[in-house]
């Protein structure tokens, strides 16, 4: 009997050990990782979340958003560590990091339209043209307030600074600090100009004005380019088909951003909502 109980203790060990194997033994797949890098810009942190939160929920994918100045992310794209980055402005405002990195990249497509760069103050100052500047020093302080160094928006309003022959300071910062120090001037009732840009929910919370460019160095509307890593699309054929298709309008764009800015949320979470709220369009993104 011993040795029964010995042989079927022994069998049902060996039959434990081999469905183990074939179920808990084998690690389970891991989801495939997208790195995507973004800027601290408003419209690049709503289109950055939002695809992340779709890649994540809707795909299985596992997204890691890394935040950085424009430079090194186009740094990082062109080495093939980072996947995607979805705020090129073209064919303006990164064309000197095109001219530098493009046959390293691929531009995925356009993402949203008609995007503007240029200088803008509130709707109550009493010029509307760069030119005008100058004659108005003392009212802004010499100052034109603008946000991380190396945005192409900065190294235009240099090239504005120089062209318009301004004598003004462009202060450096963030995106941040520059709709902060507008809303500090707003409430004052104070002239300020800044480094501003559409789509941007601070042309809904506010009224303001975009100075009028006669020389053209802001140049006209730009388009909003998707680019990615080489071998990005056959490594992740399914990512890269929804990337294709990601096409924001103004209305979805400015709805999504004013969210994130009036939610005290993670961007994340209030871009996960949004998809839950919008089902049909995050549908025919996903090519449904």
């Amino acid at each position: 009997m011993k040795k029964i109980i010995a042989c079927v203790l022994t069998l049902g060990l060996a039959v434990s050990m081999v469905t183990g194997c074939a179920s808990g033994g084998a690690k389970k797949e891991e989801a495939k990782k997208i790195k995507i890098g973004y800027v601290n810009w408003s419209e690049g942190i709503a289109m950055t979340n939002l695809a992340a939160a779709i890649l994540e929920d809707k795909m299985g994918y596992d997204v890691d958003m890394v935040l950085a100045d424009v430079a090194p992310v186009f740094t990082s794209l062109a080495s093939g560590n980072t996947d995607l980055f979805l705020d090129t402005w073209l064919p303006v405002t990164h064309k000197e990091y095109l001219d530098k990195y493009g046959k390293d990249i691929v531009d995925m497509g356009v993402e949203y339209e008609n995007a503007k760069i240029g200088l803008v103050v509130p709707s109550y100052v009493d010029i509307n043209s760069i030119d005008q500047l100058n004659d108005s020093k003392d009212k802004f302080g010499g100052k034109i307030i603008g946000i991380d160094s190396g945005a192409g928006i900065m190294k235009k309003t240099e090239e504005a600074i120089d062209q318009y022959g301004l004598d003004y300071e462009l202060v450096s910062g963030s995106g941040p600090a520059m709709t902060a120090s507008l809303k500090k001037a707003i409430d004052k009732n104070e002239p300020i100009a800044v480094t501003g840009w559409t789509p941007h929910w601070m042309f809904a919370r506010w009224d303001l004005k975009v100075l009028e460019d006669p020389k053209g160095v802001y140049g006209d509307a730009e388009n909003i380019h998707v680019y990615s890593r080489k071998g990005f699309d056959k490594d992740m054929p399914d990512a890269a088909a929804f990337i294709k298709n990601f096409k924001l309008s103004d209305e979805v764009l400015s709805d999504l951003m004013a969210k994130i800015e009036d939610s005290k949320e993670d961007p994340i979470e209030t871009a996960k909502k949004w998809m839950n709220e919008n089902e049909d369009q995050v549908n025919t993104w996903l090519g449904k």
